[in-house]
């Protein structure tokens, strides 16, 4: 992103914020009111995207023709229902990095948002791990960790019904220590204003219908293995030789169990996007959904 770009983003948001001509707080109560907030987010989304498709790295790739009509209709119709967001795209596309830095965004603005890891839905494979010594051995045995029999769906979409719904619930955890074990109910995980559910599994079979707003996010496949292969050998203490195995692994993997769900998207992002940029798209928003009149 150029310093021209970045100043343009900057403006916008200052923009907003010093504005004398602000919109009074809608009465979210009423349909009237909601329905002038959803034309009122329209204008600034199609703003935003106007901005973005001039970015030199823009983050919005695709978005469906008519995801906002959608969204916005949804928000008339079900306002008490939270909104329900879900990031999926293949491995290494910068899923996780995104949703890190969308922490580090609700932390220091204190937005109402849920983070929940569908990873954590992986089945407890502790037992046969046991049996043949390692994961990896696990794996080349034929193992299938990627494909939607691995993970716990039915518990997923229970949790999501559930959160959905305004209910905090407890999801399971998955320990990344190579033991293969699942601990049931070990995660509290609020019901907030707006719920992110991220990783390959978050839309597996009919979950995609429980959000809102889905999203892909995609990533130049060189991009992919070099992080991959890194992330391997120096966060998970493999080497090289497994690392790229298991990279075969996952792009065959990826293509029969995770690609198909970028044709339903919603929005489809690029998972390669200054970081930064992608930081200050989240302070717009924060700023045109609380820049209200009293």
């Amino acid at each position: 992103m150029t310093n021209e770009q970045e100043n343009g983003l900057s403006h916008l948001i200052k923009k907003e914020l010093s504005s004398s001509d602000k919109m009074l707080k809608p009465d979210f109560n009423q349909k009237t009111g909601r329905e002038l907030l959803a034309f009122y987010l329209q204008s600034k989304f199609k703003q935003l995207l106007a901005f973005d498709s001039n970015a030199e790295q823009p983050i919005f790739t695709e978005v469906r023709y008519d995801f906002i009509q959608n969204f916005s209709k949804r928000l008339i119709q079900n306002p008490t229902k939270r909104i329900m967001i879900g990031i999926t795209g293949e491995s290494a596309s910068g899923k996780s990095t995104i949703c890190d830095t969308l922490k580090d965004v609700i932390q220091r603005l204190k937005l109402p948002v849920t983070i929940l890891s569908a990873d954590n839905y992986f089945n407890d494979i502790s037992e046969q791990i046991k049996v043949y010594g390692t994961f990896d051995k696990l794996r080349d045995n034929g193992y299938d960790v990627d494909s939607p029999n691995s993970f716990q769906l039915d518990v997923l979409k229970k949790d999501l019904e559930d959160i959905s719904q305004g209910v905090d619930i407890y999801s399971p955890e998955y320990l990344l220590n190579g033991t293969g074990v699942s601990v049931p109910k070990a995660k509290l995980v609020p019901s907030n204003k707006i719920v992110v559910v991220e990783g390959m599994a978050s839309m597996y079979g009919d979950i995609n219908k429980i959000y809102d707003i889905k999203v892909y996010v995609e990533t130049d496949i060189n991009i992919r293995k070099e992080r991959f292969i890194t992330r391997a050998c120096s966060e998970r203490n493999q080497d090289l030789e497994n690392a790229k195995k298991h990279w075969q692994y996952i792009l065959g993997a990826g293509e029969k169990y995770v690609q198909p769900y970028k044709n339903s998207a919603d929005i489809i992002i690029n998972g390669d996007t200054n970081l930064g940029y992608f930081v200050q798209i989240l302070e717009y928003f924060n700023t045109i959904t609380n820049n209200f009149d009293a």
